[in-house]
């Protein structure tokens, strides 16, 4: 999967729909939920949230197309958050001794449509507060998720997490943004 070359992250050549009302409201929702899971550590409801083939992506450039051509500061499968998830609640990861608290401001929650594939593609922005061991940082930027729609409502098949300063030199990206 992590060299899945046919794997579309493209969200600029997407097709309009028309968006309900409700489902805006829904999507919107889960967008929200997805932050506020991800800050109250509620890491197996969080996964939960994914296809099995979901890729959660961090460009290292602006405007960078894809993970194959640039290295990117993550690009994680199944099994990568599934390994993070589990070395963040490890009681001998010193690194999370404290453990890292997070604070996210999401807003401006918009569906630009479908993707080649019939993903619904959203963006919004963020504001990310990260405080551990006495030291805070800020990260802000936009988020693309593209959305499965499944019988048990929406799912992630990828998020795209687009920093601000996304090719600043970074301290160690321990918890998702």
């Amino acid at each position: 999967m992590l060299f899945d070359i046919d794997f579309d992250v493209a969200s600029d050549n997407v097709k309009t729909v028309t968006t309900p009302l409700e489902t805006y409201h829904q999507v919107q929702q889960f967008i929200y939920r997805e932050a506020r899971l991800l800050d109250e550590r509620r890491w197996d409801e969080w996964l939960a949230l994914w296809t099995d083939d979901g890729m959660y992506w961090i460009p290292q450039q602006p405007g960078q197309a894809s993970p194959y051509d640039h290295i990117s500061l993550c690009w994680d499968n199944k099994m990568l958050r599934e390994m993070r998830m589990r070395t963040l609640t490890n009681a001998r990861n010193w690194a999370q001794q404290p453990i890292t608290h997070t604070s996210r401001v999401v807003g401006s929650v918009m569906i630009d449509g479908t993707d080649d594939e019939g993903y619904l593609v959203v963006r919004s922005a963020f504001h990310l507060s990260e405080w551990r061991k006495g030291d805070q940082r800020q990260l802000a930027g936009s988020y693309i998720h593209k959305l499965a729609s499944t019988d048990d409502g929406w799912r992630i098949r990828l998020k795209q997490v687009n920093l601000v300063n996304c090719n600043d030199t970074h301290s160690a990206i321990q918890v998702y943004i």
